[in-house]
């Protein structure tokens, strides 16, 4: 989230990780864009916050040019501002998988281009794993997400980008916990996987999401538990951008 106030110190902890993979968060919603707010006067309201009408929003991208524009500045301008911090780009996706929508899914990928983008996040999440996991899992899937991620992948795989073939931290966001982890390491089908989460050290500070478990997602990923069963289930663990450079090394095609 390059337009975050603490993503300077982000990055220098980034820089002192050589072995950290980064990639660009894109946000046009819940945070503060990278363009002047004068230049946006579609996507922010009176404070200079994007607006949070995501749904209102996804309509006026959609129909006025007007908006796209703006829009397509403003993902512009966020890769600019990555690409100025010197770190390598590993993968795309973005806040509230607002990618999803057609129109900023094509901006992305046009930006993308421009400053070598290899890999971007499909939010394609199978429930019978998650029910396999936990039995009593309530996850359900929206036809309108499913739709509209096969055509992101579509897209994304015409540009020959990396996308994973599935992903987990949709229904439990946020609540991404040591069991659970290891629940859904025992159970992954073959391909590449991507499960995501948002760790911290606490639970609450400025921007946390109510009822975050963040302290528990960091729990999840450092846990013996969670290791074990990496290595019980032999899965080995990766980054898009080694799964760029190994596609890249074979004639360009996806592995």
């Amino acid at each position: 989230m390059v337009g975050a106030p603490a993503a300077a110190d982000a990055v220098a902890r980034a820089k002192r990780l050589p072995t950290l993979r980064v990639g660009l968060h894109v946000v046009l919603i819940e945070g503060r864009p990278v363009m002047p707010a004068a230049a946006l006067p579609d996507l922010v309201d009176r404070t200079g916050n994007f607006r949070g009408d995501m749904l209102a929003a996804s309509v006026r991208i959609f129909l006025r040019p007007h908006v796209r524009r703006q829009v397509a500045l403003e993902i512009a301008a966020q890769f600019d501002a990555f690409a100025a911090t010197g770190l390598r780009l590993d993968h795309v996706d973005c806040h509230k998988h607002w990618h999803l929508h057609p129109t900023i899914a094509d901006l992305i990928v046009q930006a993308g281009q421009r400053h070598g983008m290899s890999a971007i996040r499909v939010p394609n999440e199978p429930v019978d794993v998650l029910k396999r996991a936990e039995r009593n899992s309530s996850a359900s899937r929206s036809v309108i997400v499913a739709a509209s991620a096969a055509r992101l992948r579509r897209r994304a795989r015409a540009m020959n980008l990396q996308t994973p073939d599935r992903i987990f931290g949709l229904a439990w966001s946020g609540a991404m916990t040591e069991s659970r982890m290891a629940a859904l390491l025992q159970h992954l089908p073959d391909g590449l996987t991507e499960i995501y989460t948002h760790p911290a050290t606490a639970n609450s500070f400025a921007g946390a999401a109510p009822g975050y478990r963040y302290a528990d997602e960091l729990s999840a990923l450092i846990s013996p538990q969670v290791k074990a069963a990496i290595a019980a289930s032999d899965i080995r663990l990766t980054s898009y951008a080694d799964l760029a450079a190994r596609a890249a090394a074979a004639g360009g095609q996806r592995r």
